[in-house]
């Protein structure tokens, strides 16, 4: 008999390399950075420091003397241009290490796909002047789409580094879906929770308040800025999003014969929450600092990457 008849169907003969799967995961890394270095544009109120231009800073290859603004905002450009041509090499080298149809190569697509919309979306924010001080309500929107696009584009290279490193072929065609339902209930919710929470976060840099008793009356006063009112939903939303989350872990990987291997991945999604709630109660005592709206953006994002990690493992069944 034959080598590869002794081979199980669903493994792989000729897997990705380890290097191919460190490549993903690092890709996965670099964009978490450029992320969280967004958030601080936003926080100091840098994203005018290179004017309303795009992709050039006001004008101009060299910046000369440049201010700390343009210096923030550069920098994010400079390290949001990497990730055009770190995708493009996964997407390629995905194409080129495993066979038609695995998912892996679905998920590379999708990347590319949500890192050229994260691009434009970037782009329009510059280029519409929905920066610095700017209270717009289309700057609102536009900054919903785009942190919606990140998050979705987070959760495509996470799947995209998660299939390459699986030992078993994951082909679109042969893989059965379980307990999907409450996953994309805890997926969903998690996804609306950080979306009121970037609206929350615009609303603290453009209105900051002098003491936590001014922010609860300006969150609760009928004559302050719209965006203001809203910063309520996020807590609730938040509170939400938990308890989808943890009936998604009890449907999936806490029920009866679920994978005794997924029991790490769980005790980290749950420590990974309760951090977030603690970083946001912290968040909304001390007035949100630039420092801790960063890792409150950190730990929103290793939240959402091990969720949706954890939901491939336990829902998508080579």
């Amino acid at each position: 008999m034959s080598l590869a008849k002794t081979l199980p169907a669903t493994r792989s003969a000729d897997p990705p390399s380890p290097a191919l799967r460190g490549y993903a995961w690092g890709v996965l890394a670099l964009n978490v950075a450029v992320i969280l270095w967004g958030a601080v544009v936003r926080a100091t109120g840098s994203g005018a420091g290179c004017g309303d231009h795009w992709p050039l800073c006001n004008g101009v290859v060299f910046q000369h003397h440049p201010q700390i603004a343009t210096v923030i905002e550069l920098v994010h450009r400079l390290t949001s241009a990497l990730t055009g041509p770190a995708v493009l090499g996964l997407l390629v080298w995905t194409f080129r290490a495993v066979k038609a149809g695995h998912l892996a190569r679905a998920c590379a697509v999708a990347v590319a796909v949500l890192t050229f919309n994260e691009a434009l979306l970037g782009a329009l924010l510059v280029l519409l002047g929905h920066t610095a001080n700017d209270r717009s309500p289309s700057r609102a929107a536009y900054l919903s789409l785009h942190f919606a696009n990140t998050m979705l584009l987070l959760a495509a290279l996470a799947l995209c580094a998660h299939f390459l490193s699986r030992e078993r072929d994951f082909e679109a065609r042969a893989v059965r879906l379980r307990n999907w339902p409450a996953a994309l209930l805890g997926l969903g919710a998690t996804l609306v929770a950080g979306v009121l929470g970037s609206l929350a976060a615009l609303g603290d840099t453009l209105f900051p308040a002098t003491s936590l008793r001014a922010a609860m009356a300006q969150d609760f006063s009928h004559g302050t800025y719209w965006l203001l009112r809203l910063r309520i939903l996020h807590p609730i939303g938040a509170l939400i999003a938990g308890v989808c989350i943890v009936w998604m872990l009890w449907r999936g990987p806490l029920r009866s014969g679920a994978a005794p291997e997924n029991r790490a991945s769980v005790l980290a999604v749950l420590l990974l929450l309760g951090l977030q709630y603690a970083l946001g109660v912290a968040d909304l005592t001390m007035l949100a600092p630039v420092w801790l709206q960063v890792a409150h953006l950190l730990g929103a994002d290793l939240l959402w990457i091990s969720l949706v990690v954890l939901a491939a493992r336990t829902c998508v069944r080579g």
